[in-house]
Parts: structure tokens; C-alpha cells; sequence
């Protein structure tokens, strides 16, 4: 059977409704459930590591990500993160500039409540791996070359100088990428998430990693199919009918 790994993506927890948003209720009681029976998480470098040097992934092993950097991670993510000794990784999006006051967050992103540095420091000094997910969350691919190696660099950067360690991972906005991206995140970053759907295997590139968004895990009951035989099959018929809508909509622009 092939080894594989799930990289989970999350933004926001709060009532489900937009495509970024996944219940706080159920990220608790599906991680209980998980926790219960058996499943570990694997940080995101660990992971990696693993990858690149051809080690099998444990058996019931997970990776958890969190993206753009909403307050609702360490409202209602960390609390639980904490209680069952799980990793994670949060990929924030910086701002152009250096905060000069650690009580200041994030720059908001779709008009909700942004992590302070504060919080980032706090949940970074407990073990939650922090990584860059550039300044201002622009689709790189659509920007020139120049762009892209400032949008890498300085989010690195700025996180580097507001926490005093090394930044080793980079999740692309909305998961876009093209071959200068690829090029210029090997300059900066030890690895890079993609917007691939599915799971990891020993195939996988250090630089696209596959992952699967929690928005396809909802309702509730989906979530519990990561536990059983059935959900690789799931997360390719979930690929199939997502690159096809994608097809479709090119389509008809």
C-alpha cells in the first residue's frame, strides 16, 4: 500500500459558511476523535525531512497548516492544539513593513480579526512552527520576477526579525505558483505548500506539496473518513471533480 501523509489546510474557525471558514465546535471534536484514536501529528519539516530522505511517514500521522494567519487560530485553534500535544504550522501574511509594536497585528484579510505578534511569539515559543505566506497575498504568478523574490525575502524577514529564528517553510497564496515561484522559494525556504489536492507521498516535491483544505472535509461526517481505508479514494474523486469545475470555468472566460 502506498505511504501517505495529509496535509491539512485551515484558515478561520467560526460558523461554517465562506469556503475559508471550518466550525471551531467541529475542529475540536474532530481532533479529539483523531487523537483518540491513535492519529499524531508530524510538523510540517519533519514531514519534509521524511520526504526527502525517503523515510516511510508513520502510520496514523498528520499535518495540520493554517494559513493567512486569522485570530481564530490562536483564539480557538491553539487552546486545542495544546491539549492534545499537537504541531502545527501557521503561514502569515506580514505586511510590507516591520510592526514596531508587538501588539500589532496582522494586516487584515477579508475583513476578520488578524493574529498580533504577541500571539504569533506565544504560540511560536510553545512549539507551533511559524511559517511565511508573503507580505500582501498576491497571486505570484501574475506578478514579475522582482516582485515575487521581495514578497518571498521580506515576509521571511520580517517574521525572522519579529521572532529571532530562521523561517523554513512557505505556503503560496491561494497555493499559485509557476517556475520562477518554485526557483526563487528553494533560494529562501526549506519547503512550500501548494494548492495540489491530495495527499503526500514519496513522489512529492518538496517545493508543490499536495494538501487538502478543510472546506472538503465539511459536513462534520466527511472528517471522519480521514480515519478509515476510504479517504485517499475520496481525496482523488474530490480531485477529479475539482480539476473539472476548474476546466469548466476556463472555459467560459
Amino acid at each position: 500500500m502506498l505511504n501517505t501523509l495529509p496535509i491539512l489546510i485551515f484558515h478561520t474557525l467560526e460558523k461554517p459558511g465562506p469556503a475559508i471558514s471550518f466550525s471551531a465546535r467541529d475542529f475540536r471534536r474532530n481532533l479529539g476523535m483523531l487523537h483518540q484514536r491513535g492519529y499524531r501529528t508530524l510538523s510540517l519539516l519533519t514531514a519534509v525531512e521524511r520526504l526527502r530522505q525517503g523515510q516511510p511517514f508513520p502510520p496514523r500521522a498528520l499535518v495540520l497548516t493554517f494559513d493567512d494567519g486569522y485570530r481564530s487560530v490562536y483564539e480557538k485553534a491553539f487552546p486545542v492544539l495544546q491539549r492534545y500535544a499537537m504541531s502545527a504550522t501557521i503561514f502569515v501574511t506580514t505586511g510590507l513593513q516591520r510592526p514596531s509594536r508587538p501588539t500589532e497585528r496582522l494586516p487584515s484579510c477579508v475583513h476578520r480579526p488578524m493574529l498580533s505578534w504577541n500571539e504569533i511569539r506565544e504560540m511560536h515559543s510553545w512549539g507551533v512552527e511559524i511559517g511565511a505566506h508573503s507580505c500582501t497575498h498576491a497571486d505570484l504568478t501574475r506578478l514579475p520576477t522582482d516582485r515575487i523574490q521581495a514578497e518571498l525575502g521580506d515576509s521571511k524577514a520580517i517574521i525572522e526579525d519579529m521572532l529571532g529564528s530562521a523561517v523554513q517553510s512557505f505556503a503560496y497564496p491561494y497555493g499559485r505558483y509557476d517556475e520562477r515561484c518554485l526557483a526563487i522559494a528553494r533560494q529562501h525556504f526549506d519547503c512550500a505548500c501548494s494548492d495540489r489536492l491530495g495527499l503526500v507521498t514519496q513522489r512529492s516535491r518538496p517545493y508543490a506539496l499536495e494538501r487538502i483544505d478543510a472546506y472538503y472535509l465539511r459536513p462534520d461526517g466527511l472528517f471522519r473518513l480521514l480515519a478509515t481505508r476510504w479517504f485517499p479514494s475520496y481525496v482523488r474523486l474530490r480531485r477529479i471533480t475539482r480539476g473539472a469545475k476548474r476546466a469548466l470555468q476556463v472555459r467560459r472566460r
